[in-house]
């Protein structure tokens, strides 16, 4: 893996791949890739965040901020991470299944009824969903062991390097 790769965000709904040439890697080595970003679209309770990508585990752990760099809340992405090393680029397929951590501890699961519609409408194949819930299942078990800054820590590093 060469310094400064190229990242891109793959989704299946809507179906789209996008470069994401405006966040800043703070933060790589084998097992993670630490990006400083802005959203695309802006949003009214948060503008700005810190992304941690686990490369072999499966999921991106991101730490959304507000325009005083106040944390709204952390966001978890179930991904599948694809290397090219011609390009030197990484491909991040977002699998459709994600968690919200709030601030007070609350844990959401979103869009399972979103993954079943893809997979019904054949967007997505079987494997693919059974992929993202056993990885699901393994960030929500880090998680409700109280295990979960084993993650955040990643994304704290702003003070430090931002």
């Amino acid at each position: 893996m060469m310094e400064n790769p190229v990242l891109y965000r793959k989704r299946y709904v809507p179906m789209e791949t996008v470069i994401l040439k405006e966040d800043r890697i703070l933060l790589q080595d084998a097992d993670h890739i630490v990006t400083k970003w802005t959203v695309f679209r802006p949003k009214a309770n948060f503008s700005n965040g810190i992304s941690c990508y686990f490369l072999k585990e499966g999921y991106k752990v991101s730490k959304f901020m507000n325009d005083v760099g106040e944390l709204v809340y952390y966001y978890c992405d179930i991904i599948e991470t694809d290397y090219n090393e011609q390009e030197n680029a990484f491909t991040f397929t977002d699998l459709l299944v994600d968690v919200v951590v709030k601030p007070s501890g609350m844990v959401e699961v979103l869009d399972l009824a979103e993954a079943a519609d893809a997979l019904e409408k054949e967007i997505i194949t079987k494997e693919v969903i059974q992929k993202a819930l056993r990885q699901l299942e393994k960030l929500l078990q880090i998680i409700y062991a109280g295990q979960f800054d084993s993650l955040t820590k990643y994304v704290e590093i702003e003070a430090e390097q931002a």
